[in-house]
């Protein structure tokens, strides 16, 4: 079975950040955000990190909204 792919972005100054991960994922796609804002050549910082973790949570809530819509 395929886990539904899913896709987060922003965009910085002139860097324009991308992930995508598979559902069920999102726990790999955090420590993804930890490593990039702990490297200190990276300009991605914590609160890029936290943006992005609040975005997710709401995707992730929407879907669950609309599943307990249909139920």
């Amino acid at each position: 079975m395929n886990s539904a792919k899913r896709c987060l972005s922003m965009v910085k100054g002139r860097h324009r950040y991308v992930f995508r991960y598979a559902e069920g994922r999102e726990s790999l796609l955090l420590g993804s955000f930890v490593a990039l804002a702990n490297d200190p050549g990276s300009e991605f910082d914590w609160f890029d990190a936290a943006v992005l973790s609040y975005q997710m949570g709401q995707q992730l809530s929407k879907e669950l909204d609309s599943v307990a819509q249909l139920e």
